[in-house]
């Protein structure tokens, strides 16, 4: 018997193909961000979270979340064939207008869905006056 490798085989495409070289950050934190009339809807996906381990914070007009989960496992007493769960920090930050302040904004956290609502707030127009030139 004669083995033929697939022609489609390519052994450096399949190596870098391994999760080991795939980014998490295209995993983590995948967001919605949907526009009404008067407000911004933001839906972050937390799966495997808690409320206790997940922060808002507002400077300069960025509203930031950021989340962190340790399931510390003693690797000597147990012994993973694969490890694929997530365990650290990872943060987002959205400009959402220096207009806008910390009560404004609400937040739930249900079934690992983080659900922001940010205010649009009316950007103030300063009106330019004339300079009469003598």
């Amino acid at each position: 018997m004669m083995l033929v490798p697939r022609r489609d085989f390519d052994l450096f495409d399949d190596f870098f193909k391994d999760d080991f070289f795939k980014s998490r950050s295209t995993t983590m934190m995948k967001t919605d961000i949907r526009e009404k009339d008067d407000k911004y809807l933001i839906d972050v996906d937390l799966p495997g979270y808690s409320k206790e381990n997940i922060d808002l914070s507002l400077k300069d007009g960025y509203l930031s979340v950021s989340a962190s989960v340790n399931n510390e496992v003693n690797e000597e007493e147990e012994k993973y064939v694969r490890r694929e769960r997530y365990v650290g920090e990872c943060s987002r930050s959205f400009y959402v207008g220096e207009d806008v302040s910390e009560e404004d904004i609400t937040a739930e956290f249900k079934d690992g869905i983080l659900k922001i609502e940010v205010p649009k707030k009316e950007k103030q127009v300063i009106e330019s006056k004339k300079i009469e030139i003598k």
